[in-house]
């Protein structure tokens, strides 16, 4: 008897504990949004916090940065608190600040300390194309050759990392080890915990690419012992487009300097002394350089109370179910039109997201986009799906799936061009 998919999802969602979060995102009018994992829906939370701060700044001009509620100068500091929770962080771990990348660049200057034989950085070749742009500018700079000393873990599928094969090749020549802690194109989620450990029992220190997870699956990076990690906040974390970015050090690490080093992350107490002597803060602060984008700030700080409300375990929980009925529904479904599922199915193994994969995968795509359905691409075939645990439902999952069977019954896709946007 073939099951009742839409039925269901209408029932999953009828007793779905979190279903009271959706009405506080502004939905699209007409459609389905399934692009969370790129960038997340703006929510009534978020916008009115926006507005807070362009009316504080209308007030009180540079009053703001002190006298404002909550003030500005603050924020890296209280955000970065806020986002302490959810990935398993002491607050005084977090800081917002700068950009994915910036960041990126940031700790490698820190932890990367290329000595002797001991040189190499130890990544991998799916990780997201700007960490590995940034990872040959920083063996460039300490005077190294990337073609010898970036040293990358292969897959044997395309899709996934093996984290035995990762730890056989954390040799006495590595350096530093920096890894994703979720595939960005097949949701992979990366054992850490293990990585960490072994990185450590061979005196390595490690760093993750979070920006795939945080949001969708709880980290534990203070009890995992990462030295560090870093993050966007506009994925899962439903920040708004360019939103700051966050970076985790460990607090065994506070007495380091940074290795790029900016006014921000003075001593607090100390910031406007303006002395020429650089004196660091004693705590993830002290990696902040410039001064925050406030505004930005401000959405992300709305964004997060939503997290702080409904806790990153039961967003964890309903995400996995979300998933789950999604794969289910590919294999049953979409298996016999040349769909497949490159995502892993163990739920401890995935991340937020699931890449659907098809030869037609890109003209798929701007087929589900004519129908109101926004999913993204990723080459070579992956259509990524994301129902997010806020704001998606169990029904939205069971249409979008139909869509797909439509689109490739109907050979709907055959009327767009296979030349790609430039943002995909």
């Amino acid at each position: 008897m073939t099951r009742d998919w839409l039925s269901e999802a209408r029932v999953l969602d009828a007793a779905d504990p979190m279903k009271g979060f959706r009405g506080r995102f502004h939905l699209l009018k007409e459609g389905i949004y399934m692009d969370g994992n790129s960038l997340g829906l703006a929510s009534v939370d978020a916008l009115e916090s926006l507005e807070r701060a362009t009316e504080e700044w209308r007030r009180r001009g540079i009053g703001g940065w002190l006298d404002a509620d909550p003030d500005w100068f603050s924020y890296g500091e209280r955000i970065g608190a806020e986002m302490a929770p959810i990935v398993g962080a002491h607050p005084d771990e977090v800081v917002m600040v700068g950009s994915t990348t910036s960041n990126l660049h940031s700790l490698v200057a820190t932890f990367y300390e290329p000595k002797g034989e001991r040189r190499k950085i130890l990544a991998d070749e799916l990780t997201f194309p700007t960490d590995l742009y940034a990872l040959e500018s920083q063996v460039s700079i300490r005077g190294g050759d990337p073609s010898r000393d970036l040293l990358l873990a292969r897959s044997s599928d395309g899709r996934t990392l093996d984290e035995g094969e990762i730890i056989d090749m954390m040799d006495e020549t590595v350096a530093l080890v920096m890894l994703p802690g979720v595939l960005y194109r097949s949701g992979q989620l990366l054992d850490m915990r293990r990585l960490t450990k072994a990185a450590h029992e061979r005196g390595i220190p490690i760093g993750f690419d979070i920006a795939h997870s945080v949001g969708s699956v709880p980290h534990r990076l203070h009890d995992d012992d990462v030295d560090f990690a870093f993050w966007c906040t506009y994925k899962h974390l439903n920040g708004g487009p360019g939103s700051p970015a966050a970076l985790f050090v460990n607090r065994r690490h506070f007495g380091r300097a940074p290795g790029l080093a900016g006014w921000y992350g003075y001593v607090k107490e100390r910031q406007f002394d303006m002395s020429i002597k650089f004196e660091h803060a004693h705590s993830a602060g002290a990696w902040q350089m410039g001064t925050p984008s406030v505004l930005s700030a401000a959405a992300l700080d709305g964004a997060l109370k939503l997290f702080n409300e409904a806790g990153i375990d039961a967003v964890r929980k309903k995400s996995l179910a979300l998933t789950g009925f999604l794969i289910e529904m590919v294999d049953e479904r979409l298996a016999h039109l040349g769909y497949e599922v490159g995502s892993p199915r163990d739920p401890e193994r995935r991340g937020g997201h699931v890449a659907v994969e098809h030869d037609e995968g890109w003209r798929i795509c701007c087929a589900l986009k004519k129908r109101g359905i926004i999913p993204d691409f990723r080459p070579p075939r992956v259509v990524r799906l994301a129902p997010v645990a806020l704001y998606n439902t169990f029904e939205e999952v069971e249409r979008t799936v139909t869509a797909l069977a439509e689109i490739v019954e109907g050979r709907e896709y055959e009327a767009f061009s296979t030349k790609r946007d430039a943002v995909s």
